[in-house]
């Protein structure tokens, strides 16, 4: 049996909890938009195609913010297809997943899938083959109330009143060879200042969403974010971060570390940030959007949904791609991850869980078929209902296992929040252990329990093993169960957490 201590304090806060730390991410890839949130014909399906299972799940799964339409696929999007009457969009070849785009999904209808589902919009622009006039113009036709060329465009289009989409990305991944429209830091980072001011001279209110690194594997990371702020610092509100884990060789146990490397991560860009800002002497601070992050298995590129195999296949409207099938281990770490998320939500303000259906994502559909809860659906779904209020800083004494990536590393990863408003504490618990069980000891320093109101755990199913998933013939095998044996009392709560688990524990508290 491991141990942990963990001690927190009502009057030890990190900030308040972002309500965009909880968002997601739909991309013309694959099977995210069609099959997945748009499928006309489909019994579940509205009159507007949107499939009202998959709305449902979307519910649930308690996203706040959606990014769109890319990802890769963005850096050759000319948004201008997906606009106007179905019968008269082009067809295009997206050369970034190598597919037919169709464009019979587009802006007018993602706002409206959007209000459905009660997500804001986050909308990212083209600069890898388009510039300044393309993303001015997006945001004239999005957000002008009309009398110009563009908004009353929009207004023929069907929606006389603005869209009002306020978060915009300046692109997607700029720094990586594989993007459409490559850039140097210099390159990019000019642009973006260019393109971020003749936006906010059309809305000077919106939010902006400068390139960082594509992964902190990258050779010029470190500098692309120096070059890039140097440029753009009081242009933007935010640098972009983007990581996808998972596990190598059986090496489970750095796997289960991966929010390790996510910490760094964060801890990284912050630094070299505010680097930027002493040096310009700027007064503002550069926040971060953390705007793709999951487990995703690449595997080498060597599955036959993955994009370089789809390649091989021709061009195909919506093939199969990166439709990973999550297990308990993934569950687990996605839990860390979003542990790490919320540790530094006072400068982590944006995340997006790349994506939202079929595509890495913790929501499965089939074309004409049901839709499901993937196993990582469960960790995200809690907390981003039940993380609110102020972020409190803990206090982590846990016994550690060593792994090959990060060496010794503590067994028990936690976050916890606090809604004075409502009087509930929350605590996010992740067992890396594989075989051992692991008791929670919390000292509530400020705080008296009164009763645990929640306690559930996600574990490995009795007749499965870590790897087992959810299925379309067997949709709950993994999920959500009571946690039994926790108490609180006074200024303590106990636990014990089973092998390879993730857990929240809700409690009901007054302040001493």
């Amino acid at each position: 049996m491991s141990r942990a201590r963990i001690t927190l304090d009502r009057d030890f806060t990190i900030g308040e909890v972002p309500r965009r730390l909880f968002g997601s991410f739909v991309e013309h890839m694959g099977r995210c938009v069609y099959t997945g949130i748009y499928e006309p014909g489909h019994p579940e399906a509205d009159e507007n195609g949107f499939r009202l299972d998959v709305l449902k799940l979307v519910k649930e799964l308690g996203a706040t913010v959606v990014r769109y339409p890319g990802g890769n696929f963005v850096s050759g999007y000319n948004w201008e297809d997906g606009i106007g009457p179905r019968g008269d969009r082009p067809r295009r070849l997206d050369g970034a997943w190598h597919t037919v785009e169709t464009n019979a999904f587009g802006l007018h209808e993602f706002v409206d899938w959007s209000r459905l589902a009660g997500t804001e919009i986050m909308e990212a622009i083209n600069l890898g083959t388009r510039g300044v006039d393309a993303a001015r113009e997006i945001v004239e036709y999005a957000n002008h109330p009309g009398g110009s060329y563009w908004s009353d465009l929009r207004a023929k289009n069907g929606h006389k009143d603005p869209f009002n989409i306020k978060l915009w990305c300046l692109g997607n991944e700029m720094d990586g060879p594989w993007q459409i429209g490559h850039k140097t830091a210099e390159e990019y980072g000019r642009l973006a200042q260019e393109a971020a001011k003749a936006m906010r001279f059309v809305d000077p209110d919106i939010e902006l969403v400068a390139c960082g690194s594509s992964n902190s594997g990258m050779p010029t990371f470190g500098a692309w974010e120096q070059t890039v702020l140097t440029h753009a610092y009081d242009e933007v509100d935010y640098v972009s971060l983007h990581a996808y884990y998972q596990e190598h060789d059986g090496d489970a146990g750095s796997f289960l570390a991966s929010a390790v490397d996510m910490d760094y991560f964060i801890e990284s860009v912050i630094a070299t940030a505010d680097a930027v800002r002493a040096k310009g002497k700027h007064k503002k601070h550069i926040n971060l959007s953390f705007d793709e992050w999951n487990v995703w298995y690449q595997r080498g590129l060597d599955t036959q949904d993955q994009p370089h195999n789809v390649a091989k296949a021709g061009w195909r409207e919506h093939p199969r791609v990166i439709e990973d099938k999550y297990n308990v281990t993934d569950a687990v770490v996605v839990g860390t991850l979003l542990n790490s998320l919320l540790r530094h939500g006072d400068r982590v303000k944006i995340a997006n869980q790349a994506q939202l259906v079929n595509v890495i994502a913790p929501i499965f559909s089939e074309e004409n078929g049901p839709a499901w809860r993937q196993t990582i659906f469960h960790p995200f779904a809690r907390m981003a209902e039940l993380a609110k209020g102020q972020i409190l800083r803990l206090s982590v004494d846990s016994d550690k296992y060593e792994n090959a990536r990060f060496g010794g590393t503590d067994l028990v990863d936690v976050s916890a929040t606090w809604d004075e408003e409502t009087g509930r504490l929350a605590l996010f618990f992740a067992n890396r252990g594989l075989e051992e069980a692991a008791d929670i000891e919390v000292a509530l320093r400020g705080f008296d329990a009164r009763q645990v109101v929640r306690a559930e755990v996600l574990e490995i199913p009795e007749d499965g093993d870590r790897f087992t998933i959810n299925t379309q013939s067997r949709p709950d095998q993994v999920g959500l169960k009571p946690l039994e044996g926790a108490k609180a009392s006074g200024s303590e709560l106990r636990a014990t957490l089973p092998a390879l688990s993730w857990a929240v524990i809700e409690l009901d508290v007054a302040k001493d």
